[in-house]
């Protein structure tokens, strides 16, 4: 797909006068590094031109990213493009760092793995804000994930790989979208939701703290259409309906919702089998199990993950009808950008931006030459490793 007309071309991006301090992911034909110019620290994705799935799913990356990027399509929950570059070998784009690392990695920081039920509702209120404006934009993001979702520096959360991400015809119903009024009011975390409605919900004998523990420091088409057959997402976050192969629009971003939802109450996915089999059985076979009395964030729970996305909630009115449940009763959504303490903020990063680091192309080509001489056969050597589903960038 070409880059929009009305989208300005971003700045491009110049390797000679950038340096990386470290790799944040890697996988078989891209890594994400923490690059710093003398001024800012922002990450920088390079993928390879190897292969016609790399190159076409690189292009449209960054096609998602320059639309995002336009002044009227911006939105605090999603990324912007700040530069690229291409070469005979490989693109590179530029985007803003997430200092705060993915939602995965502060899940499994906390004590008992999960989140409390207020801390669910301030990042899937975010995360629906996020795949609203996506949806908006007539792109199903079909990646939703725990690793998926940066945390910001401000705390609030940011989507980011947009390579399986699929562009579909925009809903023609008004009552799909439901704009959200702004506001200049700062307020803390605790008052981004109306006082009569904080109190205690969701049948939980005794609720927990509204904070989270600190991070310790140290094949695709894009072509527009109505309905999508492509086969993408990760095991455990896969809709029925792409199981089965019959076609599928925005609702599979609100199953995968769903999934995610759950994994931040229990700490696992609701239809995790033993063997991929499984769980795909379980995902057309299985009701997701709760435990204790039902409450609203069950209720939302269930309503998400219904098998028949037609019946799926959001399926009629998209994230109005999120917005509208007794989960999110109270929730000013025009607050949400002004909440000064989100439920986790990292550290600044200490940085000398000056110096140190080293070259980003050099370290590229040689990780990549290391990659083919490992995976060239050899009668004295088996496979080192398997990827599993939380292995970073897997989907490069």
């Amino acid at each position: 797909m070409e880059p929009s007309p009305s989208s300005p071309p971003p700045e491009i991006l110049n390797l000679d006068s950038i340096r990386a301090l470290k790799i944040l992911g890697k996988g078989a034909t891209g890594t994400v590094f923490l690059a710093h110019d003398v001024v800012s620290l922002f990450a920088v994705k390079l993928v390879h031109k190897s292969s016609s799935s790399s190159l076409r799913r690189a292009r449209w990356e960054i096609e998602v990213l320059r639309r995002l990027s336009v002044e009227s399509n911006q939105n605090p929950f999603l990324p912007c493009l700040l530069s690229t570059f291409e070469s005979p070998e490989f693109f590179a784009w530029a985007v803003p760092y997430c200092s705060g690392g993915d939602l995965n990695n502060l899940l499994r920081r906390q004590n008992d793995g999960v989140f409390s039920s207020s801390v669910i509702r301030f990042y899937v209120a975010e995360i629906v804000c996020a795949l609203d404006h996506l949806h908006s934009m007539g792109i199903a993001y079909r990646d939703l994930k725990p690793e998926n979702i940066l945390i910001q520096q401000s705390g609030h959360v940011t989507l980011t790989d947009f390579d399986l991400s699929r562009s579909l015809k925009k809903p023609t119903r008004p009552q799909f979208y439901q704009p959200d009024p702004g506001s200049k009011k700062n307020r803390s975390f605790s008052r981004w939701i109306s006082p009569e409605t904080e109190s205690n919900k969701t049948g939980l004998k005794k609720p927990r703290s509204a904070r989270v523990n600190p991070i310790t420091r140290r094949k695709t088409s894009f072509s527009s259409g109505e309905r999508s057959n492509s086969f993408v997402g990760t095991d455990e976050y896969v809709s029925p309906e792409v199981i089965r192969g019959d076609g599928h629009d925005f609702a599979v971003d609100w199953w995968a919702l769903g999934v995610l939802t759950y994994e931040m109450m229990y700490g696992e996915t609701p239809f995790k089998g033993k063997s991929k089999k499984e769980t795909f059985r379980n995902v057309l076979m299985k009701e997701p199990e709760f435990a204790g009395k039902p409450n609203d964030l069950t209720g939302l729970i269930r309503s998400l993950l219904v098998k028949d996305p037609n019946k799926r909630l959001g399926s009629n009115r998209g994230a109005v009808e999120i917005k509208e449940h007794a989960f999110f009763a109270g929730v000013r959504w025009d607050l949400l950008t002004e909440v000064l303490r989100p439920p986790f903020i990292p550290l600044k990063d200490d940085v000398e931006l000056t110096v140190g680091g080293f070259d980003i192309r050099e370290h590229f080509e040689k990780q990549r030459m290391m990659m083919t001489l490992s995976a060239s056969p050899s009668p004295l050597t088996s496979p080192s490793h398997v990827c599993h589903k939380n292995d970073p960038f897997i989907d490069f």
